[in-house]
């Protein structure tokens, strides 16, 4: 289905004239013209259409998703402010409403909160029709008029800088919500306590073999892959799983992961993941190496429920029976009569035909076949024979197209399963003898933790303390076939992952400014479960604690009741209140909840940070060393603020830039660059030999010749500067391709001064030449005129005799 149908038909109607309007922009890129059209794309069109999709649709789109995000947090407070006023459960006020009242007043306030969740459902949806609809339209706009102007890169930055489709503005929105329902419904719910609240809103539950198990998942990038891995080292000792079964150990290498995800030609699995959708499963099959080794090849379906656990469902598949199995013709049948034989239980002979049967079917009416292959290194670390901690780092990840959509020319050979060209040959990454439109490289690693769910032991800090720290990126419900799928097959969906944005930005962060952030963001957490645990009359979650160095131990909790409760005398600034104010770092889209209790304190914030102590992350955390990158941001960030002191103000959300876009990236000039310079060194060298040459021949002819020995020396002038000035040029030029300069490479003072020098010099000699002429022209007419005297005198005497 092509986007236009797609974005009409998922309009929500309250806001349609809030969204981009496709159809316009297309029409400015002439799409409803005939292919035949032969009329110019001018300067004119461009400007006109960069201006409406930057100045106009995108500002439009940004407003309305700042507004209405502003809207709902607003909304959301005020339903946790509710919440807050209703007397605890222990209270012994005589004003406390009866059961039913109160129960009344749960109820109203979970409609409320009901109707802002459809609503922020909504927004996300509409975020990501929008981000994927300038995607779209910059992609048209370089396929059809990107002859001179490439516009895609910068809409890139520009939906980076910007709120579009991330997951990071509705975490805290989200994690508010969910800790007002868990705490409506401890009330509500008469047939025993509700769901517990998990408190970490990036997490997401999963069942392994009947066991449940919460996962996490970031991204590292490679800059920080090596101190990551030292870091988790010390803790847990790497196991890394042979290429023949996974449950084997074998410590000489990390193996090559496989896996082959399905979907269909409509991409249905990949649509029930981007939009959540209940029961939404992905098909993938895995094998560790090469399949050339014979590996054992597992069938794995994976299933989110309604409550965002999810479930695995896998069997062991040999490879002669994969293209059978999903054609319908093979059953499993000789697996299943290998464990009767085997004696193994009836259970489990039972649950292994269920299995089957249920994938196969899914397969089958869903007519799922491979699209996507997922290749990557593993590295795992786990305590043998314990698995309540499992971390695993994915590097060097490769998607590559397996799909057939494209009957003409089909990535793969519709007759088998997989990639024969490929897997015959071993290719590995990153995959250089194929076509490279068919393969997309993932710039980071993968990191995920797996942490067993026991309500009696508490999270290992140094577990903690990796989730929190600078080295690490949070990206919860990353998932390989979402990446894959949107990478190589942009022109067949309609919908993009929310983490998108984030792969054009750099997820580097310095070390001290992660910290506060996260100690800001715990501080705010526990602030809010402690509201909740004083309204259920209960503990909820753990107790925060903050750290030695961080912003918030001054007391943070403590001030900002003491600020409540003071009214409106706290609105005076206090005097000593600035080294007590929290900071003011804070990550995109969360809840400041303390900043009207910070400018009530008189917090005074130096450019965005707080003066605490002088205490250091590495006294806290000493596996983590304030590393060069740090301090150089540090230092950069501290001269950016000294030069724009006295400059003109920047508006709110502008950041002034630290380098041109054009230098931003690794130098990378192409030979022919170098080559150019070179010969146009060499063009001048030719030229100062010439006149060289011409010099000295014209030197040495000249004998005694005044006039001619000043004309060769003036040659021998303007050699010689032809030869300075080529050089000059070389390293000149040299340096400007190196800094990336833009300014113009053309110079006319050289080339203006050997003219100049060469026509005077020219002139010169013609002039004295001329003179030369004139001069023995003249003494051969005195000579002629003599003759003709002498032989007339003699003609005169001869008479006269």
């Amino acid at each position: 289905m092509r986007f236009g149908k797609t974005l009409k038909q998922s309009i929500y109607e309250p806001w349609r004239d809030k969204y981009i309007e496709y159809d316009k922009l297309k029409s400015l890129l002439r799409e409803d013209r005939p292919d035949d059209d032969d009329e110019p794309w001018t300067e004119e069109d461009e400007v006109r259409f960069c201006d409406e999709i930057f100045n106009v649709q995108l500002e439009k789109v940004a407003q309305f998703q700042e507004e209405k995000m502003q809207e709902l947090r607003q909304r959301v407070d005020a339903a946790f402010d509710k919440l807050r006023e209703l007397p605890p459960a222990d209270s012994e006020n005589k004003d406390k409403p009866t059961d039913e009242a109160l129960a009344q007043r749960l109820k109203e306030l979970e409609a409320e909160l009901d109707a802002i969740t459809n609503e922020v459902k909504e927004l996300r949806k509409y975020s990501n029709l929008n981000y994927t609809g300038f995607l779209k339209i910059v992609k048209k706009h370089d396929r059809k008029r990107g002859d001179r102007y490439k516009i895609r890169p910068i809409m890139q930055v520009s939906l980076s800088k910007r709120p579009f489709n991330s997951e990071r503005g509705y975490t805290p929105l989200l994690n508010k919500l969910s800790l007002m329902y868990f705490a409506i419904r401890q009330h509500l719910e008469e047939n025993g306590p509700a769901e517990p609240y998990h408190l970490d809103p990036i997490s997401q539950p999963e069942t392994h073999n009947g066991e449940n198990y919460t996962a996490y998942k970031f991204w590292v990038h490679p800059d920080n892959l090596l101190e990551v891995k030292t870091y988790i080292l010390r803790r847990l000792p790497a196991l890394v799983y042979s290429h023949q079964s996974a449950k084997e150990w074998d410590g000489d290498e990390d193996p090559t992961i496989t896996s082959l995800y399905f979907d269909n030609a409509n991409f249905q699995l990949y649509y029930q993941k981007v939009e959540r959708e209940a029961e939404a499963s992905s098909l993938r099959l895995r094998w560790y190496g090469q399949l050339s080794q014979n590996p054992e090849i597992v069938f794995e379906q994976k299933i989110i429920h309604d409550n965002g656990t999810s479930e695995e469902r896998k069997f062991p598949i040999k490879e002669k029976y994969i293209k059978p199995f999903l054609d319908g013709e093979y059953k499993m049948e000789k697996s299943i009569q290998k464990m009767e034989r085997q004696g193994q239980s009836t259970a489990s002979v039972e649950e292994f035909r269920s299995t089957a049967e249920a994938i196969q079917d899914y397969i089958r009416s869903n007519k799922l076949e491979p699209v996507v292959r997922a290749n990557y290194v593993r590295t795992a670390f786990q305590n043998p024979g314990d698995d309540r901690i499992r971390l695993s780092i994915d590097t060097d990840i490769a998607f590559v197209r397996e799909d057939t959509l494209d009957r003409d020319r089909p990535c793969r050979d519709p007759n088998n399963w997989h990639r024969t060209d490929i897997d015959d040959s071993n290719m590995t990454y990153p995959f250089k003898n194929i076509n490279q439109s068919e393969v997309s490289l993932f710039p980071y690693a993968v990191l995920e933790i797996k942490l067993k769910e026991d309500q009696n032991r508490k999270r290992p800090v140094w577990v903690t303390d990796l989730m929190a720290s600078h080295l690490v990126h949070p990206c919860p419900r990353f998932s390989k076939f979402m990446q894959g799928v949107a990478s190589l097959f942009e022109d067949y969906v309609n919908r993009l992952p929310f983490w998108l944005p984030d792969l054009d930005t750099d997820i580097r962060k310095d070390p001290q400014v992660a910290f506060e952030e996260e100690e800001v963001k715990r501080a705010h957490r526990a602030q809010n479960e402690q509201v909740v645990g004083s309204f259920l009359g209960t503990k909820l979650g753990n107790s925060f604690k903050p750290s030695r160095s961080s912003p918030v131990a001054k007391s943070y909790l403590a001030e900002r009741v003491a600020a409540e409760s003071s009214g409106a005398k706290a609105q005076t600034p206090a005097s000593g209140a600035t080294d007590r104010t929290p900071t003011a770092v804070t990550p995109a889209g969360e809840l400041n909840e303390s900043s009207s209790s910070q400018q009530q304190n008189g917090g005074q914030q130096q450019g965005g940070r707080s003066e605490y102590g002088t205490m250091t992350l590495s006294s806290v955390f000493p596996g983590f060393s304030l590393s060069k990158y740090s301090k150089a941001m540090r230092l950069k960030r501290a001269q950016s603020e000294g030069g724009r002191r006295g400059s003109v103000t920047l508006p709110p959300g502008v950041e002034e830039p630290t380098e041109w876009l054009k230098n931003s990236g690794p130098l990378q000039i192409e030979p022919k660059v170098w080559l150019a310079n070179e010969r146009t060194f060499l063009k001048w060298q030719h030229i100062c030999v010439l006149l060289g040459g011409l010099a000295i021949s014209l030197y040495t002819a000249a004998g005694r010749g005044t006039v001619a020995e000043w004309i060769a020396v003036g040659f021998i002038i303007i050699a010689a500067f032809a030869g300075g000035w080529g050089y000059f040029l070389l390293h000149s030029r040299r340096k400007m391709i190196i800094e990336r300069s833009g300014k113009d490479f053309d110079n006319f003072f050289g080339p203006l001064v050997i003219s100049v020098a060469l026509m005077v010099a020219l002139t010169l000699n013609f002039g004295f030449a001329y003179r030369d002429f004139l001069a023995r022209t003249q003494a051969r007419a005195a000579v002629e005129a003599l003759l003709i005297q002498s032989s007339n005198s003699s003609t005169n005497h001869i008479d006269l005799r």
